[in-house]
Formats: structure tokens, sequence, C-alpha cells
């Protein structure tokens, strides 16, 4: 996500669902570049932790019964962290909604 991406700057939307918010452990970073990699009228479509999550930055790592791999940042996001994470990374929201118990937005360049 950070590298050089074929594209840059005309992608229609960037998806971060399933926590990928978290990636890096910087949601403000992680939304910076992923305005860069956005058109003008682009938008960011992410999902997020439930209320009461803020902004929760945390090491964690993927492991199985056989192994365990290395730690890395990670961070939770979710509706009540939104606004000033969004705000930030030079976006704004366009929408915020609960279906079925998960949690979306999406966000635009501002």
């Amino acid at each position: 996500m950070f590298d050089r991406i074929p594209g840059e700057g005309r992608w229609r939307h960037v998806l971060l669902a399933d926590g990928n918010i978290g990636i890096g452990g910087d949601p403000v970073a992680l939304l910076r570049r992923a305005r860069e990699l956005l058109r003008p009228g682009g938008s960011v479509l992410t999902e997020l932790d439930p209320p009461g999550t803020g902004l929760r930055r945390q090491q964690v790592r993927l492991s199985s019964v056989d192994s365990s791999g290395g730690w890395f940042d990670w961070a939770r996001l979710g509706p009540d962290g939104l606004e000033r994470t969004a705000t930030d990374a030079g976006m704004d929201i366009r929408w915020l909604e609960e279906r079925g118990g998960r949690w979306f937005a999406e966000l635009q360049r501002a």
C-alpha cells in the first residue's frame, strides 16, 4: 500500500474492509496514502469497529497451532474516532452507517 502502485491519482475507490484501516497501526497515514491514490471525486470505502472503540493502536501477530509470526503495528478504529482521523487525513465523511451489526463509512477527499 505504501510502495508505488500503478494508476496513482486515478483510482475511483480504495476499499479497506475487514479491519484493514488498521494496516501499519496509523489510520491517518493510511488514509493519507489512500487519498494520494484517488482521482478527484474518488472515495475510500472502509469498515470500522463498533462504537466505543475510538482509535486504538496495538501490536499484534498472526499465529496458528504450530507457529507464531512476528509482532507488527495495527490499529482499530470505530465510528467515534472517525471524524478526527478523517479530518487529520484530509478526508470528509460522506456517509457512516451500521448494517447487520457491522459499521461502514465512505470518505472523500476534502
